[in-house]
């Protein structure tokens, strides 16, 4: 059987694409791909498209081989991925939304990121009324004495926008369908022909919780584009902030999943945490949330004496006052009864969509793109991967708990090895046109892929950034399934979705 690299060698290898090969491929073997990929033996980890060719990004879990097969569909047209594996199914509508191209033979071929709002845009003239309420064909439902409830895309929270139609038996769902798409905001576009400082900024806007990742993997890929090496301090700086901001969004999640089941009391000590994490974060490095702190070439924001003390005091306190928040979730009955078989998602699912993160980890799918697709520094520090097996609402807590706890075990593995020396580089951008990166980071919510392409003049030509909601999302419309109308938001809340990172 051939291997994920016999494929690409067997294709023709685009030069300057780093540090993953990419091979454009035809029709035979993109059928092949997407039969390995039906079978479980591949996972997908990206795909996009652009004016006339389609990419997938392919990981061989087995092997940790990963690559992108890249097929050319002058016509404007190409085989369905959907069709033999349908977690492509989404991404394939949002191909054909934004760049018209048409997938042959597509199980599903309503609009997903577009609603009829784009005159301009291909492949639209044929979804003029999706916008318009009941213009949106959601799946039908047919059983005895059903019913339906529509949810959103206004919701009572200071939340971001989404539609879920459940229907429903009494109070047990049958089916939720999600709606989404209301939060694009032509990020991809937005970065065409930008500068790679612009662009940068846009990347750590797609999802503003997890501005760092972004940045991080925008710049990971830009660098890879240049074949630019970094300073060893600004490495270590970068880990430092990505870890902090994992701790930060874990703290509030951890809260707010049990707010929503009615245990307000752990949301107001973990929003203390959390609190002290982001104040942490805008002293030592000028901004709560540390955006625009991370570039190509480095980072923008140094780390002094100071800024040590004060994060090694932060760790410190966490680690005094976040296991008895434990012991409080732990030890809380009615808490338990609430998340404790809530939401199941099987170990199965999760492998088929590749879903990272907490979701699949808490579920017993062992990947993490620290540790399976190594990157500096977490190859030199001392970690362990942890999972569950219920994949319950129970389950994504204690990946959350397990989570905080390594993460502040990295902060001091980091303070502690941090070399000292320059923070950024100095680059020239311009240069040959059509060199490529590619970079996959773990953000909070799981793995994040951006892959690139420049222009001669430095700029970008083509952009596609990647949340790992897009295949987390379809899962929990799997998780719901039997469970009570009332338990969505806790559901919701545990897998903590991107609204804005899906819909670009």
């Amino acid at each position: 059987m051939p291997t994920l690299d016999d494929i690409l060698l067997a294709g023709l290898i685009v030069g300057g694409h780093r540090p993953w090969r990419r091979s454009i491929v035809g029709a035979d073997v993109w059928k092949f791909v997407t039969q390995q990929l039906a079978e479980g033996k591949w996972t997908l980890l990206g795909f996009w498209g652009e004016a006339a060719a389609v990419h997938m990004a392919l990981l061989d879990e087995q092997r940790n081989q990963v690559g992108v097969v890249t097929l050319e569909c002058p016509g404007g047209r190409f085989p369905s991925v959907a069709a033999g594996h349908p977690p492509a199914a989404r991404l394939e509508r949002s191909i054909r939304d934004l760049f018209g191209l048409i997938p042959e033979n597509a199980p599903d071929d309503r609009p997903w990121l577009s609603h009829g709002r784009w005159p301009d845009q291909p492949g639209n003239a044929d979804v003029a009324d999706a916008g318009i309420p009941g213009g949106y064909r959601f799946l039908p439902v047919t059983g005895e004495g059903l019913h339906q409830v529509a949810v959103g895309p206004i919701h009572a929270g200071i939340i971001e926008p989404g539609h879920f139609r459940f229907t429903a038996n009494g109070e047990a769902v049958v089916r939720l369908e999600e709606r989404l798409g209301y939060v694009h905001k032509g990020i991809e576009s937005l970065m065409a022909g930008a500068d790679l400082a612009k662009a940068v900024k846009l990347a750590g806007r797609t999802s503003g919780d997890s501005t760092v990742a972004y940045a991080l993997s925008f710049s990971r890929a830009a660098e890879a584009a240049l074949g630019l090496d970094i300073p060893g301090r600004a490495i270590w700086l970068r880990a430092l902030m990505a870890e902090l901001e994992r701790i930060a969004n874990h703290l509030g999640d951890i809260g707010a999943i049990c707010n929503d089941a009615a245990f307000a009391l752990m949301l107001a000590h973990c929003g203390v945490l959390r609190e002290l994490v982001l104040r942490a974060a805008d002293r030592c490095f000028g901004h709560r949330l540390m955006r625009d702190c991370i570039v190509p070439g480095g980072v923008t924001a140094e780390l002094d004496a100071d800024g040590v003390r004060e994060l090694q005091e932060l760790v410190a306190e966490i680690r005094a006052r976040f296991p008895k928040l434990v012991e409080l979730y732990d030890n809380t009955a009615s808490l338990q009864d609430r998340t404790v078989g809530t939401g199941k998602l099987s170990l199965e699912l999760a492998r088929q969509h590749g879903c990272g993160g907490y979701i699949g980890r808490a579920s017993g799918r062992e990947f993490d793109a620290r540790f399976q697709l190594p990157y500096e520094p977490y190859d030199r520090l001392q970690a362990q991967l942890r999972t569950h097996v219920d994949g319950d609402v129970n389950a994504r807590v204690w990946i959350r708990i397990w989570e905080v706890q390594q993460s502040l075990s990295f902060i001091e593995q980091i303070l502690g090895q941090m070399p000292q020396g320059p923070i950024s580089s100095s680059f020239e951008s311009e240069g040959e046109a059509g060199r490529e990166g590619m970079a996959i980071v773990e953000g909070f919510r799981g793995d994040i892929l951006v892959w690139l392409r420049l222009t001669a003049e430095g700029r970008v030509d083509r952009c596609h950034l990647r949340d790992p909601s897009w295949f987390q999302w379809p899962l929990l419309e799997a998780a719901i399934e039997g469970n009570i109308i009332a338990d969505f938001p806790l559901c919701n809340k545990s897998f903590n979705c991107s609204y804005s990172g899906h819909d670009l």
